[in-house]
């Protein structure tokens, strides 16, 4: 990663600085394993990516917004490694036919390389009981779309839409797992794989409550904590102790066990869990949250599920600040591609704002000055 001295002025424009931190040879390797130049004269992968991130960056909602955006010098051009600036027909080809795989690849090549970096600067709240487990945060966001536009993206009827199933690893404060799908995938089914290693604690909302779910993570040593399902038949086999004067949102702690036909089948009816009723005040409500754990305190599996608000949090910045509402391509490659190229801006932009930011911001305000800088040929250091 490359760090600037705290000057005014640089031979390069802020998106170029931002661009340095996507090692070269991590394109280059992507590019050769999917192939993603052949029989490409002019319009490269490299050059997709930085009119795709120049378009997520300075918010640009049609193709023409990114062609007129890059052509205004050509200067800016060559600061950025581009020779020309790309024409909408170009662009437009590049979408609709070069993989998105090729980005998607990339976004966990630079999570992977930036790992160490992200982790020592990631402030996470830290449940003390449990500061040395691997915490995995699970949910989706719906992205609705036009039905006549995007055929592929069936949902309902009339009605067309995406799903973005996401795996938030709360160590690094970043997804480490994304699989897009229409909209009307059940989240339950969203990932290949969400099975993790031993002692992995899974944090996920009742959309993930699955009997055979439970058993498989059961097998595998890991640790779950979800929402139950008002209709679910249990029994419960005893009644745990609260502490007094303390976590008084907490109303109840109990052993359970699934009692239905359902749980009988999976195995699951043998299975001891955990069932605690938590008070939530803002919300005026009661949640009750379910676990494998039968031995950490009651405390730590409510603050477990109140990280849950991570991932929230992150769907809601990206949707912000972030092009992934309204698309510059109708097709399905063309949508994913914008997506993982959204998703790579952000860790890039997570990964300055952790280490060049010394105070608190709001991520909406840095991208705003990153967007109104972003031409300019000012050091990262001085713009933030």
């Amino acid at each position: 990663m490359a760090f600037f001295r705290r000057s005014k002025n640089t031979n390069k424009p802020l998106l170029g600085q931002i661009l340095n931190l996507i090692p070269l040879h991590l394109i280059r390797s992507e590019v050769h394993k999917h192939q993603s130049d052949k029989g490409c004269s002019k319009y490269k992968t490299y050059d997709q990516l930085v009119a795709l991130i120049f378009g997520q960056l300075n918010k640009c909602y049609t193709l023409s917004d990114i062609s007129c955006g890059l052509s205004i010098s050509g200067v800016f051009l060559l600061d950025i490694g581009l020779s020309q600036s790309p024409a909408k027909s170009t662009m437009s080809d590049g979408n609709k036919k070069r993989t998105y795989k090729v980005f998607e690849s990339l976004y966990y090549r630079l999570l992977s390389y930036h790992k160490e970096l992200l982790k020592s600067r990631h402030k996470s709240h830290v449940i003390d009981e449990i500061k040395n487990h691997t915490i995995k945060l699970i949910d989706s966001t719906t992205i609705s779309l036009c039905l006549a536009l995007f055929d592929w993206a069936k949902f309902r009827t009339a009605k067309g839409g995406l799903k973005i199933h996401t795996v938030w690893d709360d160590q690094l404060g970043l997804p480490d797992m994304i699989n897009i799908t229409e909209a009307k995938v059940h989240d339950r089914y969203g990932l290949e794989n969400s099975i993790f290693d031993k002692n992995t604690i899974v944090v996920e909302d009742r959309a993930y409550f699955d009997f055979d779910l439970m058993k498989a993570r059961i097998k595998a040593l890991n640790i779950f904590v979800t929402r139950i399902k008002t209709n679910t038949k249990y029994e419960v086999i005893e009644e745990l102790e609260l502490p007094d004067n303390i976590d008084q949102d907490i109303l109840k702690d109990e052993i359970i066990i699934l009692s239905s036909e359902k749980a009988e089948e999976t195995g699951m009816k043998s299975e001891k869990l955990r069932l605690i009723k938590v008070y939530k005040e803002d919300e005026n409500k009661v949640i009750e949250i379910i676990t494998n754990q039968l031995d950490w305190t009651a405390r730590t599996i409510a603050d477990l599920y109140k990280k849950r608000w991570d991932i929230e949090l992150f769907f809601k910045a990206m949707k912000q600040n972030l092009q992934i509402k309204t698309f510059i391509g109708t097709s399905e490659n063309a949508v994913k591609s914008q997506i993982f190229v959204a998703l790579i801006c952000y860790l890039l932009l997570e990964l300055i704002k952790r280490f060049y930011c010394d105070k608190t911001t709001a991520f909406s305000n840095f991208c705003e000055k990153i967007r109104i800088c972003l031409m300019h040929y000012l050091t990262l250091t001085y713009t933030i």
